[in-house]
């Protein structure tokens, strides 16, 4: 195994995928937030730079080429747990996230049963363009988690009245209505980018399967 910089960049990139997990696990929110929003950002970053740089040092190696999906997978299905999680399994959430999660593991199964035959099926620009949506959509939901305990944490003790007189338009300065309204942008933004995500990830597996399928008939 030769470790270059792009094959360190996939590893850290890995590695990230279940620290996004211990984020919540010993942070409170919504610091756990923020740490899991920046860990998966900077993740999502090196997803670039470590093909660019592979390409542009002429650093492709197997070892790049087996980690990098097995990053992107993780990444994304342990970041989608941990979200579908605190959302309060979450209708909305949970059945984009159940169709991404189903296809990964399909097309992983259908790849180990193709063996060197899935070297041949190529990565589709719209692939690339479903793993882009996933990735921003759960950015965005991170943010959403962090503007919901920042407007909790605000109004921690605060009388009810009080609240509804700054909703209906009265003095605010702690800028909650700010904060409500980003936290509605970014989750229905997150949300729609979610459901785009899921229904590329339908479209491309499919086609990864109608692809795949003539490896798979019986021989006569």
């Amino acid at each position: 195994m030769t470790w270059t910089i792009p094959n360190i960049l996939t590893t850290l990139r890995l590695l990230a995928a279940p620290g996004v997990v211990l984020m919540f696990l010993y942070f409170t929110r919504p610091w756990a937030d923020w740490f899991a929003l920046l860990l998966f950002v900077s993740a999502a970053v090196t997803d670039w730079f470590d093909g660019y740089l592979a390409r542009l040092w002429k650093q492709e190696s197997k070892l790049g080429a087996m980690l990098d999906p097995i990053a992107d997978k993780a990444m994304v299905v342990i970041a989608l747990l941990v979200i579908t999680g605190y959302a309060g399994m979450d209708p909305w959430i949970l059945l984009p996230a159940t169709v991404i999660m189903f296809r990964e593991v399909f097309v992983s199964g259908l790849r180990e049963f193709l063996g060197d035959t899935a070297g041949t099926l190529k990565v589709t620009k719209l692939a690339k363009w479903k793993t882009t949506a996933q990735m921003v959509s759960i950015a965005v939901l991170f943010a959403t988690g962090i503007f919901q305990h920042m407007l909790i944490e605000r109004t921690v003790g605060m009388d009810a009245s009080v609240i509804a007189e700054i909703f209906e338009g009265g003095d605010d300065p702690l800028n909650l209505r700010l904060i409500q309204q980003a936290y509605w942008v970014t989750w229905w933004v997150g949300v729609a980018l979610l459901w785009v995500a899921a229904a590329l990830t339908l479209i491309t597996g499919f086609d990864y399967f109608r692809k795949s399928l003539p490896y798979l008939k019986d021989e006569a």
